[in-house]
């Protein structure tokens, strides 16, 4: 069965300049947003109160939020501390507000649900903001020594200026979901961190389909008669890489739109990157990183050795 025609030939390159003012738009609505409004960083970030609880039977997770949400806690991440019968509780201190008063309000809102017998408090700790300066540089870290790969990756096995498109296709998708999370002011924590580098690895790989079929197809013009030009040359290997670059999206996007429904509050701003980052990655692979790698042509242009060698690697 073929969802899209193989004969298929839609001019994506020759609209490449609206997409371009679309994306530097939503660019500029995300960087200005970032600065205006910034984000919503979440405890791993902004320092926070910890508390340990002992219960006399392991409790749901669920049942545990369920019992602390009234009190003002349904953002907090809770997880299980060596045992079952051991939570871990860690949620953010509003302005002015005390790890005490915090701690007093869930032991309140546990005694509630499962009876102050059942409930041991272990420990009361605040997590300073230090750990969150640490915890986002190591993110920018991980970021940037990311692109720098991909753009060392990228040059060795295409031509520079392939680098420089898929890099500006990686930086444009950060932008926008990092936008994203401003505009909706959702909660921007580690595991958020950990989907942006997936989304980098999955628009990369994206584009990287793309930019081989290219590759091919370059390589098989040069030894034409007549060769054609590259915008003609891009937009053909776009359309035949369509139907494979659709599908991967629509089964990914299935299962995250999975997560996001049934995951529960944990994965939610997970997910919500995920969807934001496949979506927005898909859209770069073809109206970013190409147009950039064609606006490029000739200015790292390559001499024959280099084309040889280009052709010849895997």
């Amino acid at each position: 069965m073929q969802l899209i025609r193989p004969d298929i030939n839609i001019d994506f390159i020759g609209k490449r300049k609206i997409a371009l003012m679309i994306s530097a738009l939503m660019i500029v609505v995300s960087l200005g947003t970032l600065a205006v409004k910034g984000l919503n960083f979440g405890i791993d970030f902004t320092g926070g109160t910890l508390v340990e609880v002992k219960f006399d039977k392991a409790p749901g997770i669920a049942d545990v939020r369920s019992a602390i949400s009234p009190r003002g806690f349904g953002n907090a991440v809770i997880q299980e501390f060596g045992s079952p019968e051991e939570i871990l509780i860690r949620v953010q201190n509003k302005e002015g507000e005390k790890s005490s008063t915090i701690s007093t309000a869930i032991l309140d809102g546990l005694a509630e649900k499962f009876t102050a017998d059942a409930i041991e408090m272990r420990r009361v700790e605040f997590v300073g903001p230090q750990v969150g300066e640490e915890l986002t540089q190591a993110g920018i870290m991980a970021v940037l020594i990311a692109m720098l790969a991909i753009l060392v990756y990228v040059t060795f096995r295409f031509e520079f200026r392939f680098a420089l498109g898929a890099d500006a296709a990686l930086l444009h998708d950060i932008i926008i979901v990092l936008g994203l999370f401003a505009i909706t002011g959702k909660e921007f924590n580690l595991p958020v961190i950990a989907a942006l580098l997936t989304v980098i690895g999955y628009s990369l790989n994206d584009t990287i389909v793309v930019f081989d079929r290219i590759r091919e197809n370059f390589a098989a013009n040069k030894k034409r008669k007549h060769p054609g030009n590259e915008i003609d040359i891009v937009n053909g290997s776009i359309n035949q890489t369509l139907a494979r670059t659709l599908m991967t999206s629509f089964t990914t996007l299935l299962v995250v739109f999975a997560l996001f429904v049934l995951g529960g509050e944990v994965i939610h701003d997970f997910a919500f990157a995920l969807i934001s980052g496949i979506l927005v990655g898909t859209y770069s692979s073809i109206y970013i990183a190409s147009p950039v790698m064609l606006s490029l042509a000739g200015r790292f242009k390559a001499d024959e050795d280099e084309i040889k060698a280009m052709e010849a690697r895997p």
